[in-house]
């Protein structure tokens, strides 16, 4: 047994943020994913609220789930009626899940102004459903929703709701700050105060993000007593989210010696945190702390030097840890440590006079608008071209690019590219749905007998940004490509006054690096 727990509440919680509606098959790869990194309770969903949560728990049982407990989610009875007649309390029931999770109010304003009934009576509600439960052999959890808020209020009711759910056989008491606003002292001390006066009692903790500090609340609960951590993954969920599993699982192995999961497992905590944000159709924030893709990067040249000497001056845990790596930037503010960490990474030669050369110029094209540090295809091929010897797989001699419209085809683009490949010119037309589509047809069509994997480089993304809007139509703009070939991806940058110019840029600097770095 780990000496604390986790409950991901991802399928239930995390799918309440807006912007996120999972389907059926989403919560079956994300049940398989959270299964294999080895959580300990998966919530799937409330199978009485919707038709998709209960279809979730009709097939989730066809999965091989190997250590994962499913759990469904419910509230208790409504007042006045019998959980056996409750229609909430046998959808739970008919979900046939091992555990059940029941949500009841602790808070004596929610009590009488929300379920509009008597505080005895919501005693009653929690302690019937949660026996009711219990004997059709589930595991019961009891999330005392609004717990901090409640004792706030009236300490001695919110803790009879929790021994209400302890005579009707609760396994685990979760103390929930529904709100999300209690301070981590606070959290600390009240869950002390609970522990002492429940002290055979399970408790856990399930704490939301609106004051930015679930993840503190979560790990002071940890301090005070609670063995069971409710979050989810990237921290999704409703308002602000809930608190973030991707930083509460490595704070509790690698900074408090709690290991929820094993050290093989957390090696593997980027990669569920990039899986879970693909599969809910959002983009990774890159700023995650522990996953994201900047947790461990350093753009200073401060920090990009002490970095290169010694990894653990400026990161403090090794990235590997967590599945991440180290990444060093290389932007106007880069120093030569930059330069020289990014050739190592490359297996390049460089020297200390080239890197400030090549530093220089990097330096000089920021100040006229590119931006290398989301472009790390580009510093790549610099470093590439100051190579003595380098020949490069192709030079542009002239492109032409007309745009027209014609009667009957509407707006045509035709472009026409005159490169040298293998010291001879090349000249090729092809039309596209735009400027740079034609361009881009029209360089891969001379380039393709001579290169036949630049038929495997695919344009995934195109991105436009307009660096002086006051300059109205006459703008510097600047162009980030993102490509893929079945097996990297890579962005490359182009900046002009002419779109057209910036999109090459970027598109020879993508298509360069697709053929070179191979």
């Amino acid at each position: 047994m780990s000496a604390v727990e986790i409950y991901d509440t991802t399928l239930r919680d995390g799918a309440q943020r807006e912007g996120i509606s999972f389907s059926v098959e989403d919560k079956l790869k994300i049940t398989r994913k959270l299964d294999e990194f080895g959580v300990h309770y998966i919530e799937g969903g409330w199978p009485g609220s919707n038709p998709k949560d209960a279809a979730y728990f009709e097939r989730v049982h066809e999965l091989p789930v190997r250590r994962a407990r499913i759990a469904a989610f419910g509230m208790t009875c409504r007042a006045g009626s019998d959980p056996a007649e409750d229609a909430n309390v046998q959808a739970l029931l008919e979900a046939k899940t091992s555990v059940a999770t029941v949500v009841g109010k602790s808070w004596t304003w929610h009590v009488t102004e929300v379920l509009h009934t008597t505080p005895a009576e919501n005693l009653r509600m929690i302690r019937e459903t949660l026996a009711y439960l219990k004997a059709q052999g589930r595991e019961v959890i009891f999330d005392a929703e609004h717990l901090f808020d409640g004792y706030k209020a009236d300490a001695s009711y919110a803790l009879e709701t929790l021994r209400a759910a302890l005579a009707g056989g609760a396994g685990t008491l979760v103390l929930c700050d529904t709100n999300g606003g209690t301070l981590p002292w606070d959290v600390q001390r009240i869950v002390a105060e609970v522990k002492k006066a429940l002290p055979q009692a399970r408790l856990g903790i399930h704490a939301h993000n609106d004051a930015a500090l679930a993840v503190a609340s979560s790990l002071m609960a940890v301090e005070a007593g609670c063995t069971q951590v409710q979050g989810t993954i990237n921290g999704y969920g409703e308002r602000c989210g809930n608190a973030d599993l991707c930083s509460i699982i490595p704070n509790l192995a690698l900074k408090m010696g709690l290991y929820p999961v094993s050290e093989e497992a957390l090696a593997h905590l980027s990669e569920l945190s990039r899986y879970v944000a693909e599969v809910a159709n959002l983009a990774h924030d890159n700023h995650l702390p522990y996953v994201g893709q900047s947790a461990f990067t350093h753009k200073a040249g401060l920090h990009a030097a002490a970095t290169r000497r010694d990894a653990d001056s400026y990161q403090h845990i090794h990235p590997t840890l967590v599945g991440n790596k180290t990444r060093i930037l290389v932007s106007d503010l880069a120093g030569r440590g930059n330069l020289l960490s990014k050739a190592e990474e490359i297996e390049l030669p460089i020297g200390g006079e080239e890197a400030v050369k090549i530093l220089d110029a990097i330096k000089e094209l920021e100040s006229r608008g590119f931006s290398f540090e989301g472009a790390e295809a580009s510093v790549e091929m610099l470093l590439r071209r100051a190579q003595p010897g380098y020949m490069p797989p192709f030079e542009l001699v002239d492109f032409m690019v007309v745009i027209e419209h014609r009667r009957g085809r509407g707006i045509l683009s035709e472009a026409a590219v005159k490169v040298i490949v293998n010291g001879e010119v090349v000249h090729t037309v092809a039309e596209g749905n735009g400027p740079v589509h034609a361009l881009d047809l029209a360089l891969r069509k001379a380039l393709l007998p001579v290169y036949p994997d630049v038929a495997n480089i695919r344009l995934s993304d195109y991105k436009v940004r307009i660096l002086n809007s006051e300059g109205g139509t006459s703008a510097q703009v600047r162009v980030l490509i993102d490509s893929e070939d079945g097996r990297r991806r890579w962005s490359t940058v182009g900046a002009s006054t002419n779109i057209i110019e910036a999109s090459w840029r970027a598109l020879a600097d993508s298509i360069e690096y697709g053929i070179t770095s191979a």
